[in-house]
């Protein structure tokens, strides 16, 4: 079974790191961080992660996992970035994504008429592509899975790996890793204190207009192609 994880600059690092680790537990998987280049890919904390191959090198995979983070609005426009997903997941039994990685999805079209989730910031944003937003940690829609945003990425890690290998392991690798979650603040929207929400949001104005912006830009190059 082949898992490819794409990597992109100044993606999140929980994004990935949360589900590979509970997917490299899958028995008999093969898992690959696939990028543009073989160049490294620095996150968007500074943290350098060295992909296993490019996208020449991957014509086919059995899953597809897109994560997210702020570069997925650069991943949303980039021609080769969108051209590989596309092509490469007419193959596989699963189109998967974490955050605002369904956002990279929803661009290539990958997302029409399918339930999904993603960073509760962002949900809106998947009508735009044809999707139907749902506020859940996990959704799974036929042969598509999304994750909400950063921690919900081990979530739908384990969500992937009960479809992939069996509730069994699933709740093993569970054990193994000790997910146990009990966090000392709340992590919802819907829980939070107003203040922090709409601090949240203050904060990120500059980046919410962009993600209109780019929006706008993909979803009309997504009527181009499929017109």
């Amino acid at each position: 079974m082949q898992i490819g994880f794409l990597l992109f600059p100044r993606l999140t690092q929980l994004d990935l790191t949360g589900p590979y680790e509970m997917l490299t537990r899958a028995p008999e998987a093969t898992v690959r961080l696939v990028a543009k280049t073989r160049e490294p890919v620095t996150s968007d904390s500074n943290l350098t992660i060295h992909p296993h191959a490019c996208f020449d090198d991957v014509a086919s995979l059995d899953v597809l996992v897109v994560p997210g983070g702020p570069g997925h609005l650069d991943a949303m426009l980039d021609h080769d970035t969108q051209h590989w997903l596309r092509e490469v997941a007419v193959g596989c039994s699963w189109v998967t994504s974490v955050c605002t990685g369904a956002l990279v999805l929803g661009a290539a079209g990958l997302l029409k008429n399918y339930r999904a989730t993603t960073h509760w910031m962002s949900l809106e944003r998947l009508a735009t592509f044809g999707a139907t937003p749902v506020d859940a940690r996990v959704v799974v829609d036929r042969d598509r899975i999304t994750g909400g945003g950063v921690t919900a990425g081990i979530d739908f890690g384990l969500t992937l790996l009960a479809q992939l290998s069996g509730e069994a392991v699933a709740r093993r690798v569970a054990l193994q890793t000790e997910y146990a979650p009990s966090p000392p603040f709340p992590g919802r929207a819907e829980e939070a204190d107003p203040d922090d929400v709409a601090a949240i949001r203050a904060r990120a104005a500059s980046y919410i207009e962009k993600m209109r912006t780019t929006d706008a830009v993909a979803a009309a190059r997504l009527r181009q192609i499929t017109l």
